[in-house]
């Protein structure tokens, strides 16, 4: 299943789309000179994905706190809070899988490289039950990892660098696509513009610029050229979720927009210029001016136990751990998308986060608001589809799963597989059976499963003088039927 968004139209008026799943595999650099709609592009991208994906944006200017009223992120206001309450923050965002902005506009350029460095480092070294898949937008990204030494200690670069790295190498294991977007591309770290198989380059001048896109976008030096006559808001792109070849995309519009709203000319004042004198240095008159602004209280951040409340709660009151059924009104449906799902010949294979976040966007393709049930719940309830329970409500299933309480959740599915054969009488699984549901393609796995399972008293193999084996369930008093077909 693919999930896509619509960026906007190539010159035919044919929408341009990006394969939010491909995306999360292949990260993405977006490049343009300042003015060219590179903020646009990334603000579309993220309207565009926020009810599929989680959203980690690192936003040096505080362009996109816009994004908290209309889409539900919660902004973290950096300057608001010290080390250790940014890594409690960064924590609970992984934990809790909640979009949130980190607004370092209120920091100065070394400190706002050390509170990225901090919040990235702490969401890649998240336990790995929190590795949910996440897009991580880093805007001005030529600042967190620079080419060169700039104004800030090597220290500083050397942390900042290293974070930013991570990411774009090292991140897609743990769920992390970076998205990374650059004035220029000269100035940013090669090792960090390298890993990015997705580009959308933006109208750029200097020619060393231009030479490095053609190179990522795999164009002539003499067709790069091209690059100097896209206009505000049009984009070069290329990469494996866009497209195989470079086309021209002209970005879509947006619903938010930035604090400041778009810089437009506006009239110039009417006053003369003695009136405009006066106004800049009569005394009384800067008094009666500046009294006023004086009496505009600062707005006060919020404390970082309340932020952390925030980003809780940002997780559905609908997730709660522990309750195995949906709502009645949606069970039938969870379930269609639960066996379509392990109906996949590989879904066995795949990580439990990955396949929790295909399902979370087949929930929202149903026009559910929200998933039924959280990460830990999945985990079973998937292990039950894969074993073909699909109805948990079916009294006839209520003993096995209840057994399957004390079963651990690696080995469910092949002990919810047996339960129901013996339930059922039918034959005995296969052991190719079984090692799908268990997740490998060893045979010597699944013999040291099933003994292992043995010796823990929820299974007892028995195998005839035919060699036909059938596996019995004492807990529940039934076994499976002998059979000698133990592959498929």
């Amino acid at each position: 299943m693919t999930a896509t968004i619509d960026i906007g139209s190539d010159k035919l008026g044919a929408p341009v789309r990006i394969d939010i799943e491909e995306l999360l595999a292949t990260r993405l650099l977006v490049q343009g000179n300042s003015g060219s709609g590179k903020s646009h592009l990334l603000r579309r991208l993220l309207e565009e994905s926020a009810p599929l994906v989680q959203q980690i944006v690192i936003d040096p200017e505080g362009d996109f706190v816009t994004l908290a009223e209309a889409f539900g992120h919660v902004v973290i206001d950096a300057g608001a809070y010290d080390n250790r309450e940014i890594v409690q923050l960064a924590t609970r965002v992984r934990e809790h899988r909640a979009s949130v902005v980190l607004a370092l506009d209120n920091l100065e350029l070394e400190a706002q490289m050390r509170c990225a460095a901090m919040f990235l480092s702490t969401m890649f070294d998240a336990p790995r039950d929190h590795w949910y898949p996440a897009l991580v937008v880093v805007d001005e990204a030529q600042m967190f990892a620079p080419a060169v030494a700039g104004d800030v200690s090597d220290e500083t670069r050397r942390i900042s660098l290293g974070a930013m790295t991570n990411l774009m190498c090292r991140g897609r294991k743990r769920g992390l696509a970076g998205i990374i977007a650059t004035q220029r591309l000269a100035k940013l770290a090669k090792n960090v513009a390298a890993e990015a198989s997705n580009f959308l380059m933006g109208r750029t001048f200097l020619d060393i610029d231009m030479a490095r896109a053609a190179d990522l976008l795999g164009m002539e030096r003499r067709q790069a050229e091209a690059i100097r006559d896209l206009e505000r808001g049009e984009f070069l792109a290329l990469g494996p979720a866009i497209c195989r070849r470079p086309v021209s995309v002209r970005i879509g519009a947006v619903q938010t927009s930035t604090r400041m709203g778009t810089h437009s000319l506006l009239p110039m004042p009417s006053a003369t210029g003695e009136a405009m004198q006066a106004s800049l240095f009569d005394p009384v008159a800067v008094a009666a001016v500046s009294a006023p602004m004086a009496a505009i209280p600062e707005p006060v951040p919020a404390s970082s136990e309340d932020l952390i409340e925030q980003i809780a709660s940002a997780q559905s009151a609908s997730e709660e751990i522990g309750d195995v059924s949906p709502p009645p009104a949606r069970d039938e449906t969870v379930a269609g998308i639960l066996a379509e799902m392990a109906q996949d010949e590989d879904c066995a294979f795949q990580p439990t986060a990955a396949l929790y976040q295909d399902f979370v966007v087949r929930c929202r393709m149903k026009h559910m608001k929200a998933a039924p049930f959280d990460l830990a719940t999945f985990r079973r309830r998937f292990a039950m589809a894969v074993a073909g329970i699909h109805d948990v409500g079916d009294m006839e299933w209520q003993g096995l799963i209840n057994l399957a309480g004390r079963v651990d959740d690696d080995m469910l599915a092949p002990f919810l597989m047996i339960g129901r054969a013996a339930i059922a009488g039918a034959p005995c699984p296969s052991d190719e059976a079984i090692a799908r549901a268990y997740g490998t393609r060893s045979p010597g796995r699944v013999r040291r499963l099933l003994e292992h399972m043995e010796r823990n008293g929820l299974i007892v193999l028995r195998t005839d003088f035919g060699g036909r084996r059938s596996i019995g369930v004492p807990d529940l008093g039934l076994s499976t039927a002998a059979s000698d077909d133990l592959k498929d």
